[in-house]
This record gives structure tokens, C-alpha cells and sequence, in this order.
């Protein structure tokens, strides 16, 4: 008797789909399968490289502000009423509200000339996030998910990626193995959900269920079999394991002492740069911690102050704790944001969105410290000198992380891909 008429609901790959996730919500909260349920492309098999980094990232999502943080414009009227702090390093300033950052310089790589075409918050957030332009028939890898495939994830039950934000449009894994997607944290604070068996299920039910979908898949798998069952069937294994994983102590913040919690900050880029920290110590290899709020088209003067102290007070304790831990020699700090905004004030004290030029900034593994490449015009307008695309960018990190940006990677239709976009690394700024 064939599968369809044994199991007629089963007969729709949609429906079987719809079932699996059901399954995994219900009984593991395995919620990055999502990210495998909206990828029917797969079929890379992982080509681990020996490698001892793990990356951090900290998207600053809706564009911050160059001129107000990294690379302002002490007596021009275009730096509006955001004041100015003489760093640690000779003749560079940063905006008043970068204090600590600005005493830790020798540790910072700043790049001032990051440059891009597009200006709109979609298209330049997941040009940052995959190095490659949106575009309809194929969808890219995002940079952990590369990572991960590349070098592979440490050993344990904690998984590869972690994703600290909402997630609702991250690329995930692309076109590479679904089993390479973050595993979404939507709250910090919350840590990771679902992880707990419900109350009315023992041990043995729970057993008995998962016994039970096997046999319900058996035969969906010999019809459907491939790589992206095989994906799949990976991702709900290692979720089980996890289930019951020490290790998942890593996702709560309340085990760390309330000083150092308070040392962070108590807003969400505090407790995300805390929980990375917890995260990479415990053995995940990337973790991306998300930031919203940065997008002032009006009242910046109001807003950024609050917004731009956060995160100096975070990263800097991020680095600084890193340090204490001898983490941050094999620990890769990156500093992103889609693009910049605009030197002319707009009538709402604001600024608009700017893609000419815009900074980030790089510390810690493979990176030198005490470093500034590239300038932009006395207006921050446009790149004076030094200008880098978002792939130059992108493959700069790849370098100081170790990870093989000049290898072609074909994706299924046969197209070359590389990590950070085929780009030129910045050799300044590398150790």
C-alpha cells in the first residue's frame, strides 16, 4: 500500500511540512525551524576548517548615526548639537556619548568609509548581513551562517548560532545546510523558551511521542528522502539532546552576579552583549545580537544620547570582560549597521537615511587594535579616502576571523559564492 493512501494527509509535502513544525513547536519550542521550513534549497555538505574563533556581532538595525558616535564633526554645523570626546587615541574624537569606548581605543578597529547604494533599511540590512544584494530567485547565506558552515561549530549540545532579536526577516541560512540557521532568542532577558517539558508529559510519554513520529516518518522519508530531511532530522535530534543539556544554563542571565548584570546595563543591548558572552564562553561559535531604535528621523539630539550611551557602556564591558576571561584573543567583536545618516539636519531635528558613508568597527581575534582606516569629507558626507563597499567589509572580518574568504562555494543552481561577497579584505586593520 503506498504512503498516500496509508496516510492520506501526508500526500501534500505542504501539509507534512505544516505537521513537522507543529511537532517541534509543541513538543521541543524548536523555533528556528521555521528557517527551515520557508528553505527548500540545501545540499551543502559542511567542509569544517580547524579554526578557535568565534565571532560576536552587534547589528545596530535602522542606521546609526556616523556623525554622533564614530566619526563626527567637532565645529562644522552638520554636528548639530552632539558634542565631542577626545579618545585615547591622539587627534581622533568619537560623539560625548562614547565615553568608555573612547579610553579603550588601542582595542578598536574603526572603519570610517564603509560605503553602499542603497539607502533603504530592507535591502541594506540584508546586504550587510549576507554581503550579496536582495534579490528574488535565490536567497544568501547570512555571515554566521557562513561561518558556522566553514568552520564548523565546537563540540556540545549548545547549538552553532544564536540569533538575540526578533529575527523576522533575517535571511537565516540561505541556500547552505537549513541545520546552519540561528537559533532565534527573542528576549534576552527570557533567555531561550520552550526548553522545559510540560508538566503533563513524563518522561516516558515523551518518549513514546517521539517513537512515534519515527514511525509516522518513516515512509514520508523513503518517498521524500534528501538532504533536507537528513537537515531536519539533524536539527530535531540536537533540539532533544538540548532539551535535557546542562549547558542550557548558558541562555540565563539571572546566573550571573547582579554586578555584573548591572555592569552591562539593563537595557537590550546590555543583557544581548551579556548573554553573547555567556553564549561563546559555553561554546557557541557566532552569536548576533540585534539592536533596534537607531532609525531618528527626528529628535536625535533627544534620543541618540540614551541609544549611543547603551551601547558604549555594553561593548565596552563586553571587551573588557572578554579580556578578564581570556576570551577575547579568540573571540571576534564586529560592530555593523546598514548605513548612515544624513550631515544636513532635517526640520525635525533628525537626520535621513545616508548610504554614502557610514562606520563600524572590529576588536578583538585578528584584528589590530588602535587602528582608524579611511576618512570621510570635513561634511561626513562622502569617503575622502579609503572607501570600502559592504563586501570589503564583510570579507575583512572573514580574514581576521580565519574563515577561507577567497574559496568559491557553489550553491545549488551551481552559482559561486564566497564568504563576505567576493571582496577585497582591508589589510590595515588585520593582526
Amino acid at each position: 500500500m503506498s504512503p498516500a493512501k496509508t496516510l492520506p494527509w501526508f500526500d501534500s509535502r505542504l501539509a507534512r511540512r505544516g505537521a513537522i513544525a507543529r511537532i517541534a513547536r509543541t513538543a521541543l519550542g524548536v523555533t528556528a525551524v521555521d528557517a527551515f521550513l520557508a528553505n527548500p534549497q540545501s545540499g551543502f555538505a559542511a567542509e569544517p576548517l580547524p579554526s578557535g574563533t568565534n565571532i560576536i556581532t552587534l547589528f545596530m538595525r535602522g542606521a546609526m548615526s556616523h556623525l554622533d558616535t564614530f566619526d563626527p564633526k567637532p565645529g562644522r554645523e552638520e554636528q548639530g548639537e552632539t558634542g565631542v570626546i577626545q579618545t585615547k587615541t591622539p587627534g581622533i574624537v568619537f560623539g560625548e556619548s562614547m565615553k568608555k569606548l573612547a579610553g579603550m581605543t588601542d582595542k578598536l578597529a574603526i572603519l570610517r568609509a564603509v560605503t553602499t547604494q542603497t539607502g533603504a533599511h530592507e535591502q541594506g540590512t540584508y546586504l550587510m548581513r549576507t554581503s550579496y544584494p536582495q534579490i528574488n530567485s535565490i536567497r544568501h547565506p547570512a555571515f554566521g551562517a557562513w561561518a558556522l558552515h566553514a568552520a564548523g561549530r565546537h563540540p556540545g549540545d549548545l547549538p552553532g548560532y544564536v540569533l538575540v532579536g526578533n529575527g523576522n526577516d533575517h535571511p537565516g541560512s540561505g541556500f547552505l545546510d537549513p541545520a546552519l540557521s540561528p537559533v532565534p532568542v527573542a528576549d534576552p532577558k527570557a533567555g531561550l523558551e520552550n526548553t522545559i517539558r510540560p508538566a503533563y508529559l513524563t518522561a516516558e510519554n515523551f518518549e513514546r511521542r517521539l517513537s512515534l513520529a519515527e514511525k509516522v516518518d518513516r515512509d514520508f522519508k523513503a518517498s521524500y528522502g534528501g538532504n533536507q530531511i537528513e537537515a531536519y532530522d539533524r536539527m530535531y535530534a540536537e533540539a532533544v539532546r538540548l532539551l535535557g543539556s546542562v549547558d542550557l544554563e548558558a541562555f540565563d542571565l539571572s546566573k550571573e552576579p547582579e554586578s555584573v548584570r548591572d555592569r552591562y546595563g539593563a537595557g537590550v543591548i546590555g543583557k544581548g552583549c551579556l548573554l553573547a558572552r555567556r553564549l561563546v564562553e559555553s561554546g557557541v561559535r557566532v552569536v548576533e545580537v540585534e539592536v533596534n531604535g537607531w532609525d531618528m528621523h527626528r529628535d536625535l539630539f533627544e534620543e541618540l544620547p540614551t541609544k549611543a550611551s547603551a551601547l558604549d557602556k555594553a561593548l565596552a564591558t563586553l571587551l573588557d570582560d572578554l579580556t578578564d576571561r581570556g576570551l577575547l584573543g579568540t573571540t571576534l567583536v564586529v560592530l555593523a549597521t546598514e548605513f548612515g545618516r544624513t550631515p544636513k539636519i532635517n526640520e525635525n531635528a533628525g537626520r535621513d537615511h545616508h548610504p554614502a558613508v557610514f562606520s563600524c568597527v572590529l576588536a578583538g581575534a585578528g584584528v589590530k587594535g588602535g587602528v582608524v582606516h579611511g576618512a570621510s569629507d570635513e561634511r561626513g558626507h562622502s569617503p575622502d579616502s579609503g572607501a570600502i563597499s559592504v563586501a570589503d567589509f564583510n570579507t575583512t572580518v572573514a580574514a581576521a576571523a580565519g574563515l577561507p574568504w577567497e574559496k568559491e562555494f557553489h550553491a545549488p543552481n551551481g552559482r559561486p559564492f564566497k564568504i563576505g561577497g567576493g571582496g577585497t579584505p582591508v589589510r590595515e586593520v588585520l593582526a
